[in-house]
C-alpha cells in the first residue's frame, strides 16, 4: 500500500488560484523565463483561435487546438536544451515555436504547401522539424512513446551524456500497447527519457474514468520500476518544478520519470469533434475557472510583470504577427510536383530517375 503523500498519488501544486504561491515548492522562475512562458502560452492560444477560423472557412483540412492545455508543452520547452529530442502527441506543437522554429514554416505544415519542410506529405497539425529535434506524431497515438525510449536508449549506448528525450501521451493512449512497451523498456534499461501524460480527462468522447481502474495514471509508473509524479497541469510553477527535476534526473544518469499532468481540454478534441454530445457545460465551466493562462497571469500581475497596458500591447503584437504570417503562408503555392521523388532514398535509383524524367516531360496542368 502506497502512502497517500506518494508523488504518484498526491497532486503537486505551487500556484494558488489567487496568484499566490507555496513558497516551499516555488521553483523560483526568473523574470525573463516567466515572461517567456506567459508570452508563448498566450501566443499559441491566439494561433489556435485563428487557425480554427481558417479550418471553418475551408482553408485547412484539420486542426486540433490546445486550449486549456498550453502550460505543459510551453513549460516543457523551457526545461529543454537544444540537443534534446521531443516526441509529441496532438497538443504539443507549440514546443517547436518556443524552441525557435519559424512561425510561417510551422503554419506551412498545416497548409501543406511549398513552404512546408515536410513537402505536404503529412496531415495538418503533424508538425515536425529536424532543426529543433521534434519528431512527427502518428494519428494512431501511442507509437511516439517507444520511439522516444528507443532514442534515449541510443543516447545512453552512445555515451551522449546530458541529452534527454521527452515524449507525450494523453490519458486515452495509456490504454494502447505502445504505452506499456515504452514504460517497461524505460524501467528495465533506464534511458534518459521523460514520459509525460497530459490527462485532459477525455480521449475524444471517452472519459478518463473509463480508461483505467488505477487511482491515478502516475501510479502506473511503480509497476514498471519508474518514479511517478502527479502534477497540476494548469499550474506553471508546479509543472516547471516537476519537469525540470525529471530532466535533471535523466541528465545525471538516474533514469526515466513518468509525469501525469492533470489538465483539461477546454475545446473540442479537434475540428472534427462536437464535445457538447458527451460532456456538460458545467464541467467545462469549472475548468475554465482554472485556465492556466488566467492563473499564471494573476501570478505575473502579483509580481508586477504584467499590467493591463502590457497585456493589451502584447496581445496586439502577437495578433499582428500571427495574421501577417497567415497572410504570407496563404500566398505560397503547393509543393512542386517534382518533390514527389525527393527523400525516398539517400541516392535516387534508376527506376525513380526514369519516372522523374517522364514526369518532367509531361505538361503541367493549367493554373485555375
Amino acid at each position: 500500500m502506497l502512502p497517500p503523500d506518494d508523488p504518484a498519488l498526491s497532486l503537486l501544486q505551487v500556484l494558488r488560484d489567487d496568484g499566490s504561491v507555496d513558497e516551499d515548492r516555488d521553483p523560483g522562475l526568473d523574470d525573463a523565463t516567466a515572461r517567456s512562458i506567459y508570452r508563448h502560452m498566450l501566443r499559441i492560444r491566439l494561433i489556435d483561435e485563428r487557425m480554427l477560423m481558417r479550418q471553418r472557412q475551408g482553408k485547412v483540412g484539420f486542426y486540433g487546438a490546445s486550449t486549456g492545455q498550453e502550460a505543459t508543452p510551453v513549460v516543457t520547452a523551457h526545461c529543454l536544451s537544444e540537443a534534446d529530442w521531443v516526441f509529441p502527441a496532438l497538443r504539443e506543437a507549440s514546443i517547436m515555436l518556443v524552441r525557435g522554429f519559424p512561425l510561417e514554416t510551422w503554419l506551412a505544415q498545416i497548409y501543406g504547401n511549398g513552404a512546408d519542410v515536410l513537402k505536404g506529405r503529412m496531415q495538418p497539425m503533424h508538425m515536425a522539424g529536424r532543426s529543433v529535434n521534434q519528431v512527427s506524431w502518428s494519428s494512431c497515438l501511442g507509437p511516439q512513446l517507444p520511439q522516444a525510449v528507443g532514442a534515449a536508449w541510443a543516447m545512453k549506448l552512445q555515451g551522449e551524456q546530458g541529452r534527454v528525450a521527452v515524449a507525450f501521451t494523453g490519458d486515452g493512449a495509456t490504454s494502447e500497447p505502445d504505452f506499456h512497451t515504452a514504460m517497461n523498456f524505460a524501467g528495465v534499461y533506464r534511458p534518459p527519457v521523460v514520459l509525460i501524460c497530459q490527462n485532459n480527462h477525455w480521449a475524444i468522447s471517452v472519459p478518463s474514468s473509463r480508461q483505467t481502474a488505477s487511482a491515478t495514471f502516475a501510479v502506473k509508473a511503480h509497476a514498471y520500476g519508474l518514479p511517478g509524479v502527479r502534477v497540476d497541469g494548469n499550474d506553471v510553477l508546479a509543472l516547471h518544478a516537476a519537469i525540470s527535476e525529471a530532466c535533471a534526473r535523466a541528465r545525471r544518469g538516474e533514469g526515466p520519470t513518468f509525469i501525469e499532468a492533470v489538465t483539461y481540454r477546454i475545446g473540442a478534441h479537434s475540428s472534427s469533434d462536437d464535445p457538447s454530445l458527451y460532456r456538460s457545460e458545467e464541467e467545462v465551466a469549472y475548468w475554465r475557472r482554472r485556465d492556466p493562462i488566467v492563473r499564471f497571469e494573476r501570478y505575473m500581475r502579483a509580481r508586477g510583470l504584467v499590467t493591463d497596458e502590457s497585456r493589451t500591447a502584447l496581445e496586439r503584437e502577437l495578433t499582428e504577427e500571427i495574421l501577417r504570417a497567415i497572410r504570407n503562408v496563404e500566398t505560397v503555392p503547393p509543393p512542386d510536383r517534382e518533390t514527389l521523388f525527393d527523400d525516398v532514398y539517400a541516392e535516387r535509383p534508376w527506376h525513380l530517375e526514369e519516372q522523374a524524367a517522364e514526369l518532367a516531360a509531361h505538361p503541367r496542368a493549367p493554373e485555375h
